[in-house]
């Protein structure tokens, strides 16, 4: 496991939490998709270099 790879899982999880906390706080749905958007894109390049089906 590289340094890269440690943050995009890092950043991944990051916006994860971001998208709960602004579901929570009733945030306009554009933001929450954008941030779900950019978890799922982090965390699957981080899965898919860890694999070494990326790189």
């Amino acid at each position: 496991m590289t340094g890269l790879n440690t943050i995009l899982i890092v950043v991944g999880l990051f916006l994860a939490g971001g998208v709960y906390s602004f579901s929570k706080q009733k945030m306009p749905t554009g933001v929450i998709v954008l941030l779900g958007i950019g978890s799922v894109m982090c965390l699957a390049a981080g899965i898919l270099r860890i694999e070494g089906l990326w790189d």
